[in-house]
Order: C-alpha cells, then structure tokens, then sequence
C-alpha cells in the first residue's frame, strides 16, 4: 500500500537523487567547527589569552585547516599540537563528511606564569 504522505509514492522518483542537488557547507562553518574542535583539544586556553582561530581552504571535498592558538609554558607543545591536529582532522570530517587533508598549527603565543607575574610590575623576564 503506498504511503499517502509522500507526495512521490506510487509513481517512483521521476528525479535521480543526483539531479535533486547538493549540499554546500560555507568554508567559515567548517572554520568554526575546527576552532572548537581545537579548543577542545588544548587543556585550558591560557589566562589573558584568546582562543583558538582558524581558518579553512575547501576545495571540492577536501579541507585545508590553518589553526592559530596560543598555548601555556612550559608544557609538551608537540604533544599538545598533536593533539590539536588529530580533533580538528576527527570533528570536522566526522561533522561534515569533507575529508582534511592538511590541519596547520601556529602557535601565536605561550604564555608563561613567571613572565605573567613579571608584566604586572612592569617588566618582561
């Protein structure tokens, strides 16, 4: 018995799924999903410090991420960097099905919390 809620029922689909369109994601949705993704993946942004930007290249299917983020010293930044790379490539293939092909990180800053003690007198260390 057809379904008499669908307007195609009982007279098949006239139009292939391929001709009925697609699906575009802005290349600034896929940078938002990357900048929480990233924020995710560091421990804490630093005190003072901004959270992670970035900023996306979509050709086609395929992403190039730049991640910009400033990061607390001492502590493994390669780690951390990693870290950021591997949650930025996951969340954002997972959330949009566009496959990553190159996740950039910049480390704009680190912040220290001797040369944060130290900025208060009114000098750097």
């Amino acid at each position: 018995m057809p379904d008499l809620l669908d307007p195609r029922a009982g007279r098949g689909d006239p139009v292939g799924a391929a001709a009925r369109g697609a699906t575009t994601i802005a290349d600034r949705v896929v940078a938002k999903i990357a900048a929480q993704a990233a924020r995710e993946a560091i421990v804490a942004v630093p005190k003072d410090g901004k959270p992670p930007h970035a900023s996306v290249v979509v050709h086609r299917d395929v992403a190039r991420v730049s991640v910009s983020l400033e990061l607390d010293y001492p502590a493994d930044l390669g780690h951390q960097c990693g870290a950021v790379r591997g949650r930025v490539r996951g969340r954002v293939e997972s959330l949009t099905g566009i496959e990553v092909h190159e996740v950039a990180v910049h480390v704009e800053r680190l912040h220290s919390a001797h040369t944060a003690h130290d900025r208060k007198r009114g000098r750097l260390a």
